[in-house]
């Protein structure tokens, strides 16, 4: 009896380890190896996070399909909300428009890294700086906000106001060097508080210039650009036993999974279909209704029981009316408020109506053209690539020859800095015999090149602009020009021109959302203005977004009960 016991467990036993031997073996190989060679590939493949993380400030919008300018009064009658179908991929958007005090941490870095005492940087931090005049007006005492809005801690979660969108879009790409900064730091690929302690204008950091050239960012200062031992905590005894080498040194790539995707403005399509959180009211693949504005409902007050009565957004409720009757009724500003003083839409973002309205990327133009894209559209793209030198090797921006666009009032304002990578337009060596796009500007493309007016075809339209007579144009918009003479001085030419029909030209980009300043027709996420991109004004600012990449969300999905 004890003896076929003893046989029964030696047999299970046995059973058990065959099992687990191919269970490692079946494991290791599937870890180790390529699934196309059955190469260990680990010295290729980046092993780094495949899940992309959330930036910091922002909240995950998960994509998909909605009505983009479907709008229920039209009483501007601009005709440009004709409504159409599109798809949005998923990303991330702030959860709050960018505030003063975030404004203020970007003032203060290119005050410390680019001194505005020396020459070669003057004009760095005043190009960067919001117009605080903008609070002035000729009949209306508004100097407390002229001098105070931007700096005072009272107003510091404010939304930053006086930034045009040239400068909304450069605080962006600093937002992303910074954190991309901090992520390779975190991760060991850069030298500890060097952000701080190292940097300057000739030694700072740079993401597309660390990703092609490591050994350029900071200078090129090896103490600083660290290379990190791939593997080395745990590196295999074996490998250290048979081989004696240390594991390879390597910096960080793309294929790391640690360098988040740029900071950026968000699309109008983005915009539009994360204010309308149209997902809150999904019933299976439909919407139960069209929402007019962020939140549920056809009112501007709240129906819950516990918040019932309160202004869900603040704007102007009438003429002379910026908030109410002082008390309860009151929506708690006169101009703009503290971020998160209202409550958030299905998607978690804050201030998608009232406070301020805010820039989007594209470049306005009154039709929407679904016929040409239904995925993630966007008028604007203008292609770029990296500038190769006479050496070969890629051209970094130095203070010699740092770039500035001059605005119309004839402030300048910093396109390129130190560190970064020079940038030219792409030529036919990326264009040649390709369908889907065939030049570096496609900001025209199909409204406003000359095969879209109606005079395509015809012997006076054959010149490069698209017409010989510029009362053919389709956008005939004023071209005022500002320059600077020899001195310094600014040099105004505006064009006089009687015969101009449109203040719509390249230059002129989307803002949307209703503001402190604007009626309730305006807080409709669907409503759509345009504004030159190098003015501002008191009532626009502006949130970043970032480009979701891998799956289209990462919760597992379950049927509706």
């Amino acid at each position: 009896m004890k003896s076929n016991r003893i046989t029964s467990i030696q047999l299970i036993l046995s059973l058990l380890f065959i099992i687990g031997l191919s269970s490692c073996s079946k494991n290791s190989g599937s870890k180790n190896t390529s699934r196309a060679t059955g190469w260990n590939m680990d010295s290729k493949k980046g092993s780094g996070n495949k899940k992309q993380q959330a930036g910091p400030g922002l909240v995950f919008v998960e994509g998909g399909t909605f009505t983009m300018g479907k709008v229920q009064d039209d009483v501007m009658h601009d005709w440009n909300n004709t409504p159409t179908q599109q798809h949005v991929q998923s990303f991330y958007m702030d959860e709050t428009e960018v505030t003063n005090s975030m404004y203020l941490d970007y003032l203060d870095w290119l005050k410390n890294v680019y001194p505005p005492t020396e020459e070669s940087y003057k004009n760095i931090y005043e190009g960067a700086s919001p117009d605080t005049l903008v609070w002035r007006n000729r009949l209306g005492y508004n100097e407390t906000m002229t001098n105070n809005y931007l700096r005072h801690p009272s107003y510091a979660d404010y939304p930053v106001v006086g930034v045009n969108w040239i400068q909304a879009v450069e605080f962006s790409e600093w937002r992303t060097d910074r954190v991309n900064e901090l992520q390779l730091e975190k991760s060991g690929y850069l030298k500890k508080n060097a952000k701080t302690n190292d940097v300057s204008a000739q030694s700072n950091f740079n993401t597309e210039t660390y990703l092609n050239s490591p050994t350029s960012v900071y200078g090129g200062d090896e103490s600083i650009v660290l290379k990190k031992g791939k593997g080395t905590r745990k590196a295999s005894r074996a490998s250290q036993s048979t081989t004696g080498n240390e594991p390879k040194k390597v910096y960080a790539q793309r294929s790391s999974g640690i360098l988040l995707p740029e900071y950026r403005l968000p699309t109008e399509a983005e915009w539009e279909y994360a204010a309308a959180a149209d997902a809150g009211q999904r019933e299976y693949n439909i919407y139960k209704g069209q929402k007019k504005y962020p939140w549920s409902g056809g009112y501007t007050r709240s129906g819950k029981r516990q918040t019932q009565g309160d202004q869900l957004a603040n704007f102007k409720q009438g003429n002379g009316d910026y908030g109410g009757i002082a008390g309860w009724s009151d929506d708690g500003a006169d101009i703009t408020n503290e971020v998160k003083k209202y409550p958030a839409n299905d998607f978690g973002l804050y201030d998608m109506a009232g406070n301020v309205a805010e820039w989007v990327q594209d470049v306005y133009r009154p039709i929407i053209d679904n016929e040409a894209n239904d995925f993630n559209y966007f008028r604007g793209n203008k292609y770029t690539k990296n500038k190769i030198g006479p050496d070969g090797k890629i051209e970094i921006v130095t203070k010699d020859n740092i770039q500035y666009k001059t605005l119309s009032n004839g402030k300048k304002v910093a396109t390129s800095y130190p560190g970064q990578i020079a940038q030219v337009p792409i030529d036919e060596s990326e264009t040649y015999l390709r369908t889907n796009f065939d030049k570096s500007d496609n900001i025209n493309y199909r409204d406003g090149d000359k095969q879209s007016t109606r005079y395509y075809m015809l012997a006076e339209a054959e010149s490069s602009n698209g017409s010989k007579n510029t009362n053919d144009l389709m956008y005939n918009s004023p071209k005022h020009n500002v320059s600077t003479d020899s001195l310094g001085r600014m040099v105004r030419k505006y064009d006089e021109s009687s015969k101009r029909t449109t203040l719509i030209d390249n230059e002129s980009r989307v803002y949307k959302g209703g503001s402190w300043r604007d009626r309730a027709y305006w807080l409709d996420p669907a409503q759509r203005r345009y504004f030159p991109q190098d003015m501002s004004t008191d009532y626009i600012g502006f949130r970043c977004a970032m480009s979701r990449v891998g799956p289209k969300a990462d919760k597992k999905r379950s049927a509706r009960n």
